[in-house]
C-alpha cells in the first residue's frame, strides 16, 4: 500500500473499512489454516475466537490504563478484528452493529439499558 493508498482508506467512511475487513474474513474461512489466521481461527471453533477476543479486550483496557494513544489505537484494532471474525462465524457483519448503534443514536444511554432490561410479557404482576 502506498502513502497516497493508506491516506484514502482514512478518508474513507468507517463503515466501508469495516465492510471489506469483513469480505477478506469471510474469504478466509475456507481458507488454508497453514497459510491464514483467520482460517486457523476458524478451523479451532468458536472457542478460539471468543478467548482472542477476552484476550484483546484485557489488552486494550491495560493500553488505555496505560494512556499511551498508539498503544490504545493498536489494541483497540485487534479487538475490533476478532469482534468482526466472531460476527462471522454467526452469519452477521459488521454493518448489523453499524445499524444497532444507529438505532440506539439520539436515545438516552439511561433508557435504552432500561428498554433492554424490561421484564418478560406474561410476568408476575408486580402489584
Amino acid at each position: 500500500m502506498t502513502t497516497t493508498d493508506r491516506s484514502s482508506s482514512r478518508a474513507a467512511p468507517a463503515g466501508d473499512v469495516l465492510a471489506r475487513l469483513a469480505d477478506v474474513v469471510a474469504s478466509r474461512r475456507g481458507a488454508d489454516p497453514e497459510r491464514s489466521y483467520v482460517a486457523r481461527l476458524f478451523a479451532k471453533g468458536p472457542d478460539a475466537v471468543l478467548k482472542k477476543i477476552g484476550e484483546e479486550a484485557t489488552e486494550t483496557v491495560m493500553a488505555a490504563k496505560d494512556g499511551v494513544a498508539q498503544r490504545i489505537v493498536a489494541e483497540t484494532a485487534d479487538l475490533w478484528f476478532h469482534c468482526i471474525v466472531m460476527l462471522a462465524q454467526h452469519g452477521l457483519r459488521p454493518s448489523d452493529v453499524l445499524d444497532e448503534l444507529a438505532r440506539r443514536e439520539g436515545l438516552s444511554g439511561l433508557d435504552e439499558k432500561a428498554s433492554r432490561a424490561q421484564p418478560p410479557a406474561g410476568g408476575a404482576d408486580p402489584a
